[in-house]
């Protein structure tokens, strides 16, 4: 027998079945909000995976397009791999949940969350947000929640939780918060250049709908939860560090570690290990799990360092920005490229230009087909690290962080109005040590620009790292952390935005949550960072947005021409069309609304394309002059073709101003000739004289 749960959130009733369906998984919650419908399950096997030294969680965001009534596309018709929109939400499901995990648990779990209905004012992401966490907490899977999530959008000003799907694609700010009872855990926004001081009361707002989200979670447990399994602790042993400290000591540890070349420091903790193993070689045991202690005395070592005497591993203050460096038109051709430098993280980033024709088809979870105009596209080679594998395309990591990048773009490129292209930026990671993804960012930034793309302000991004004690009031917060912080600290606070305010914020913790005063100086150290960057480094390469696009970017003429007249540049199964493209090596797009969009890189091309649509859309009157070519010669006159389609008659009397037996005498298949317009005939056909030409 089941039990349902229902709770009112942001005006509209939340419904939580419980032992209705997937009664064989751990934990099952099947969500209802409005019409949406996302099935959530957790599932963890019966032991531990061996030999890892990590927690395999894996978080799944499956879209079923009979949510929308819709069948796949393609030769199979049934979905295929996730969309990078399913990719998104995983990762945001993930982040905060992970943390809550016990850090010794390697069993695996998997957290599903299957959508199989969709409402528009109900978004689906936000539903397989808190299902995943209510499925969880009601399982025998040891999880220190509950935990909650809250969407805030902005319009016009005002804040609004749990926006529908329109409100999250049209307003300023589209904000994920998730929290604990105590603390926050996870920030994802996108924005259009919101403050800072609207920032934090939208997150706060957030924060305290996900108490009534909790309680209510708490209920659920309190009535139909499990208790949690006993695990095999995976936790290294006490008197292994005690060993390890005897033949490697703290001091010699700091000296390996502390150096701000990664390569160096990579080495120095080679040099340990092969002592430690040379040590441990009798004991299989401590050898098995050596390289995961390690990790801990390292970690260890530097956090006590940053943590009690504000010292970090290459000597920089906690607030110091490493070496920066910019420069922009380093590959040759291309409409737009730049390269970012700092420290040993360094991209390069190309944008390319093309027709809105261009621009990305989305098959989703939306009733109307979605297109993307901008894409960021994101790339992590094993080399950037000094690693050898095998390509093997973008992984769900590299996917996150190219729509970072691309997130905290879109508030300051220009409307399709003002730029009729579609745009692409590839960032490239030549080098890697800590937050690819924000040099991304001021690498996109100044190629667009380099491109000619005019966009409204320049956009750049900084990470700011933590390290935590025991008291909530004991914390550092690094700007800049570079990898072994990223890896060794207890959060990863990006932030994107102009001068103005914030684009983008994607936030990372291990630990159980932050307190408001992290979460306020980390915002307020990214601010200073990134204008930093700016002035500094940025601006010194490239300060506006170049006047024109490049040499070999496509040129675009946009002209409106009536609707109606849409049928004759197309003409019969694109004959009309198909015939100004062959002439001159052009392409065409035309939208519903009669806007045309001449593409190419040929200018007197594009004007010929241009002049022949204005031929063909125009309402032809008595005076007007044309050139064309005699397509068809009769025994009454000869035809010309004006343009693509588009034919009138010059009759045998109007085209000499003598007397001529024949047309052949004047006049040859091919021929160019100017004609002035007679208008129409009595058969409606357009009626041409040559001879009356130098009269007009």
């Amino acid at each position: 027998m089941y039990q349902s749960f229902k709770m009112d959130l942001a005006g509209r009733q939340l419904v939580v079945d419980v032992n209705r369906v997937g009664k064989q998984a751990n934990g099952c919650a099947f969500m209802h909000y409005g019409d949406t419908t996302v099935l959530c399950t957790a599932t963890a096997s019966e032991k531990p995976r061996e030999g890892i030294d990590f927690f395999p969680l894996s978080v799944e965001y499956e879209e079923k397009l009979y949510a929308v009534g819709k069948i796949p596309g393609g030769f199979n018709k049934r979905e295929g791999k996730a969309s990078e929109n399913a990719i998104l939400t995983s990762r945001v499901i993930d982040r905060p949940m992970r943390p809550l995990f016990p850090k010794d648990y390697r069993n695996d779990v998997t957290l599903n969350n299957m959508v199989m209905s969709v409402d528009p004012e109900c978004r689906p992401e936000l539903v397989a947000m808190i299902g995943s966490a209510i499925a969880t907490c009601i399982s025998d899977i040891p999880f220190d929640g509950p935990c909650a999530m809250t969407q805030v959008g902005l319009i016009d000003g005002e804040l609004i939780i749990n926006p529908n799907q329109e409100q999250w694609k049209v307003g300023d700010l589209a904000l994920t918060v998730a929290s604990t009872k105590e603390k926050v855990i996870m920030i994802e926004a996108g924005a259009n250049e919101v403050p800072e001081e609207k920032m934090l009361e939208a997150i706060y707002m957030a924060h305290d709908i996900n108490q009534t989200i909790i309680a209510f979670i708490e209920e659920i447990v309190a009535a139909v939860g499990k208790q949690k399994h006993e695990y095999t602790s995976c936790a290294i042993p006490a008197e292994m560090f005690e060993e390890m400290k005897k033949i490697v000591t703290p001091e010699e540890m700091e000296v390996a570690v502390f150096t701000d070349d990664k390569q160096t420091r990579e080495g120095n903790i080679r040099e340990i290990t092969a002592k430690l193993e040379e040590a441990f070689a009798e004991n299989e045991e401590w050898l098995a799990i050596l390289g995961e202690a390690v990790y801990q005395y390292e970690k260890k070592t530097v956090r006590k360092m940053i943590l009690k005497d504000h010292k970090r591993p290459d000597g920089r203050a906690i607030d110091q920005i490493r070496p920066l460096s910019a420069e922009i038109d380093l590959i040759p051709r291309v409409h737009g490229s730049a390269m970012f430098t700092r420290g040993q993280t360094q991209i390069c980033n190309v944008c390319t230009l093309a027709p809105l024709s261009e621009q990305q088809k989305i098959d989703g979870l939306d009733e109307n087909e979605v297109s993307k105009r901008y894409m960021h596209h994101y790339n992590f080679p094993s080399y950037s690290v000094g690693e050898t594998k095998p390509s093997r395309g973008p992984g769900r990591r590299e996917i996150g962080h190219g729509a970072l990048a691309e997130r905290a773009l879109m508030a300051v490129l220009p409307t399709e109005e003002e730029f009729p292209y579609a745009i692409r930026t590839v960032s490239e990671t030549f080098e890697s040590n800590g937050s690819t993804s924000m040099a991304s960012t001021c690498a996109s930034c100044m190629s667009l620009m380099a491109a000619g793309v005019p966009i409204k302000a320049m956009v750049a991004g900084i990470s700011c790292g933590l390290v935590t004690g025991d008291a909530d009031e004991d914390f550092v917060l690094l700007t800049d952390i570079q990898g072994l912080e990223d890896f060794f600290g207890d959060m990863d606070f990006k932030v994107t935005g102009t001068t103005k305010g914030i684009t983008a914020i994607q936030m990372d913790i291990k630990i159980h949550g932050l307190t408001r005063p992290i979460v306020e100086g980390a915002i307020a150290r990214c601010r200073e960072a990134r204008i930093f960057i700016m002035d500094n480094c940025m601006k010194k390469a490239i300060a506006a947005p170049r006047a024109e696009v490049g040499e070999y970017a496509p040129k675009i003429i946009s002209i409106q021409i009536d609707p109606e007249k849409i049928g004759e540049v197309v003409g019969q199964r694109g004959k009309t069309i198909n015939e100004i493209i062959a002439r001159t090596g052009v392409k065409i797009d035309i939208t519903d609304d009669g806007n045309v969009s001449v593409c190419g890189t040929d200018k007197v091309m594009m004007d010929k394309a241009v002049e022949m649509i204005k031929i063909i859309t125009t309402e032809f009157e008595e005076g007007q002059i044309f050139r064309g070519k005699v397509v068809s010669i009769k025994e009454f006159g000869a035809f010309i073709e004006f343009a693509p389609g588009k034919e009138g008659m010059v009759h045998i009397s109007k085209i000499a101003k003598e007397r001529i037996n024949h047309v052949e005498d004047v006049l040859t298949l091919g021929d160019m000739v100017t004609v002035v317009c007679l208008g129409k005939d009595k058969m409606g056909r357009i009626s041409f004289s040559m001879k009356d030409v130098a009269q007009v």
